[in-house]
């Protein structure tokens, strides 16, 4: 009988993490707070990527080249953002940096929905409920799930600058 692994979308958000933590060495507990997911759901969640091979046997690399693939052609199908009421956020997608700077901006605005929010915008919601705080201590990883929601929402343009970014933040942990 085949094992089945069914990816949850704070596994996106893990695998993200480390990747913004680079060489850095980190343990379980320590991706649990920051991230503030259980460290039992964090344990879940790096078997599930290992299944999938989106990280590597010992739960502490991350398949680049797996994960990029997924990120590219994977991610809108799986976590498709349906697009809400204007609200007050963090800004996401291709609303912030490092895409924001990249494009010339229309009257799309995106944003998580956050009482501490800056902006107003259409509600995407983030991937897991505790991004936006997580993303308010970590501006790496904000970026990273930004590039994330513009794969998710982009439109052609966009599209190809979050591919590019994207790539160039692999490629830089790859080499670590």
């Amino acid at each position: 009988m085949m094992r089945s692994v069914a990816l949850k979308p704070q596994d996106v958000v893990i695998l993200l993490k480390i990747i913004a933590l680079g060489n850095k060495e980190w343990m379980n507990n320590q991706l649990a707070r920051e991230l503030e997911i259980s460290p039992a759901e964090i344990s879940c969640s790096l078997e599930r990527c290992k299944i999938a091979k989106l990280i590597d046997n010992t739960k502490k690399t991350v398949n680049v080249l797996s994960f990029q693939d997924f990120m590219i052609h994977g991610l809108k199908y799986v976590y498709p953002p349906i697009p809400g009421a204007i609200v007050r956020g963090m800004p996401t997608a291709f609303s912030a940096e490092p895409i924001k700077s990249k494009i010339s901006q229309g009257l799309d605005s995106y944003v998580w929905p956050s009482k501490d929010g800056t902006q107003r915008g259409q509600a995407i919601e983030p991937l897991y409920r505790t991004v936006p705080n997580a993303c308010s201590k970590d501006k790496e990883l904000y970026e990273l799930l930004v590039i994330a929601d513009t794969l998710r929402i982009g439109r052609v343009r966009e599209l190809e600058i979050a591919i590019e970014e994207l790539k160039r933040r692999f490629d830089y942990y790859a080499q670590q």
